[in-house]
């Protein structure tokens, strides 16, 4: 693999780390209904684990409101079965046709737990472009002991890649700084 080519997959292994980071954001409460919450829970439908987003639609009819209309009514009782029993924490209101979670307003207390909830996030995220760099950079170092690189060009892509480095953990701190500012209005 040239040293080029492996700046560019860099840049991409980066990239995901950046989107997986924000799915991670997305799926903690900050007071306001978002469906993104609901991406993990997982509903026992005939006998098999599916995403709650397959078999039923999720809209945001007010700010604090989802609602769940599952395209099989059959399957309401298995839904409200596996809100109660995820990670979710808000208890679902069964009407018969739909499903209602109505997100509670945020204490202060709880604002300051999901803060630093963000904060271990964007450690984990930041680590894990630091694992991606020391790879990187392990690849490059084995170039240089194989003879297909001199000392002079290592130091020049350890350079280039730490300015990747700083770039993707610019975009990390931005993220968090608006998800805190979504969290603490």
């Amino acid at each position: 693999m040239t040293t080029d080519s492996l700046i560019k997959t860099t840049h991409e292994r980066m990239q995901k780390s950046i989107e997986a980071y924000q799915r991670e954001l997305g799926s903690i409460r900050a007071g306001v209904a978002n469906a993104s919450i609901l991406d993990r829970v997982n509903v026992t439908y005939y006998g098999v684990p599916t995403p709650l987003n397959q078999i039923a639609s999720i809209t945001v009819p007010e700010a604090r409101m989802l609602l769940i209309t599952p395209y099989d009514k059959g399957s309401l009782a298995d839904i409200e079965k596996a809100l109660l029993q995820s990670e979710v924490g808000i208890t679902p209101a069964n009407d018969g046709n739909v499903i209602r979670l109505i997100v509670p307003a945020l204490t202060k207390e709880r604002r300051v737990e999901l803060v630093k909830q963000v904060g271990k996030e964007q450690e984990n995220a930041k680590v894990s472009l630091r694992n991606i760099r020391r790879d990187v950079l392990d690849t490059i170092k084995k170039q240089v002991k194989e003879g297909e690189l001199t000392e002079d060009d290592f130091k020049a892509y350890e350079k280039d890649i730490q300015q990747v480095i700083d770039d993707y953990t610019k975009k990390i701190d931005t993220i968090t700084a608006d998800k805190e500012k979504e969290i603490l209005e």
